[in-house]
């Protein structure tokens, strides 16, 4: 993992104003960091002429203009003469647009003033380790194996190895990380492999489906509240951010979170910061932020229906998973591995693929990606009960539903995605024993989602 030495680093501050620079370079003094600080465009590019400097933070206005344009200007030419070189900005929260405009441009982040010292220090520190990691190379799953864990996530096609090279070089700081892929491709054991391989995987890592969030439980749900302070709180109730305290949260399907509570989730993330409902007393979210999404966010902003400055709040790092039509090279040994954890899951008989069901598999589009590979998987294996699988496994008229199995109308020719979804979920309930934890793990689904599900198919628990 990355360690930043502080001294190792000298770090340039532009401001106009000379009580800004004191504050922060005695803060960053103060934790081992060597500081350099001028006061306009002129001077910081000649000390970056003539200095080795490993990280600026810059105002946005050097004048009494506010505009702006001049934390523009110069951080076009800092990106021009030194590309590599990391930019944090400095801004007005009611300037975060333009802060957003500087993200677009080339800027590593930004903060807002009045700053927090904490936040500040993690955002430097995590863009230096960023910046440092940039240069580590790491190619083969042996090698990531031997210096990460990497145990839940099966594959070593090259397109994981990728995302996992990337997940590698990120883990260790504190950059939010947006992970894109379609539905089923395994974006939450992302998130948790990034939590596992962090500084902070001894704390807690806490998984928020904000999919199945009402927008009026949002607030309550996700900052707690206090004993009394609507109808039905009865006691007081810790929120997601305070659970998952100097750890990590996983904000899944973050593409469906309404406006309002887009406002909500930015200002907490923006201050580091929030106040449970019926309360006064200010707490710090000090947490890592990890957000997930099947939605194509940029074209959310362009149509209004995500927040801008929310994105490049969440998008420090972005990891687009493949999905498994991108990587067949891995479908067989996923296959694999889920028919022994069948096995034993469902305490039958040992089975195996033979070499025409594996090949089958792997030809397979597979739109649901690994978590239909899985159902698909399990179902041949629990309905056929043969101890090898083969091609004929898979034939839907070979895996016809007993009457007392399911519900009558299930056509015996064929079944339904959504015909094998209830199949498959009142299955699991019975095998546990209607224990709704235990079936959501077997299932691969958070409870929210499985709720649904017994919702939508109105089965009985």
């Amino acid at each position: 993992m990355t360690q930043i030495i502080p001294n190792d680093f000298q770090i340039l501050l532009v401001d106009d104003d000379p009580s800004v620079n004191a504050s922060i370079a005695i803060l960053l003094k103060q934790h081992g960091f060597k500081v350099l600080s001028v006061s306009n465009q002129e001077d910081a590019l000649s000390v970056l002429e003539n200095q080795s400097v490993s990280l600026v933070v810059q105002d946005m206005n050097f004048s009494r203009n506010t505009s702006g344009e001049e934390g523009m200007l110069l951080l076009a030419q800092i990106k021009q003469r030194h590309p590599g070189l990391p930019v944090i900005l400095m801004t007005a929260w009611g300037s975060i647009k333009l802060a957003v405009e500087g993200i677009k441009q080339g800027a590593a982040d930004f903060v807002t003033k009045p700053w927090d010292n904490q936040q500040l220090l993690r955002t430097i520190t995590t863009c230096l380790a960023i910046h440092q990691n940039k240069a580590v190379s790491t190619d083969t799953r042996h090698t990531l194996d031997e210096k990460y864990d990497f145990s839940d996530i099966v594959g070593d096609d090259p397109a994981m190895i990728e995302v996992l090279t990337m997940v590698a070089r990120v883990a260790a700081t504190d950059a939010s990380v947006l992970i894109l892929g379609e539905s089923g491709t395994g974006k939450e054991l992302i998130a948790n492999a990034i939590h596992k391989n962090s500084a902070r995987a001894k704390e807690a890592f806490v998984k928020v489906n904000l999919g199945g969030m009402s927008t009026s439980l949002f607030e309550s749900e996700m900052f707690g509240h206090t004993k009394g302070a609507f109808t039905d709180a009865k006691q007081d109730r810790k929120g997601r951010f305070e659970l998952a305290t100097n750890g990590s949260i996983f904000l899944d399907e973050i593409g469906d979170l309404d406006p309002s509570s887009q406002v909500k989730l930015l200002r907490v993330l923006q201050d580091q910061s929030y106040q449970s409902v019926g309360s006064s007393l200010t707490k710090k979210a000090n947490v890592r932020v990890i957000s997930a999404t099947n939605r194509d966010l940029n074209d959310m902003v362009a149509d209004g229906s995500f927040r801008e400055d929310l994105l490049y709040r969440i998008n420090l790092i972005v990891l687009n998973i493949p999905p498994l039509r991108r990587r067949r090279g891995d479908i067989a040994r996923i296959a694999a591995l889920h028919l022994r954890k069948v096995a034993k899951l469902y305490n039958i008989e040992d089975s195996r693929l033979d070499e025409s069901a594996l090949q089958w598999l792997s030809q397979q589009e597979w739109p649901g990606n690994v978590r239909q590979l899985r159902q698909t998987v399990e179902r041949a294996a629990l309905i056929t009960n043969e101890p090898v699988l083969t091609v004929d496994s898979f034939n839907p008229r070979n895996l016809a539903v007993e009457p007392n199995d399911s519900d009558a109308d299930l056509n015996v020719s064929g079944l339904t995605l959504d015909q094998m979804e209830k199949m498959m979920v009142i299955k699991a309930i019975k095998a546990h024993k209607s224990n709704l934890s235990r079936v959501a793990e077997a299932l691969g689904l958070s409870r929210a989602a499985l709720y649904r599900r017994i919702e939508k198919h109105d089965i009985s628990v």
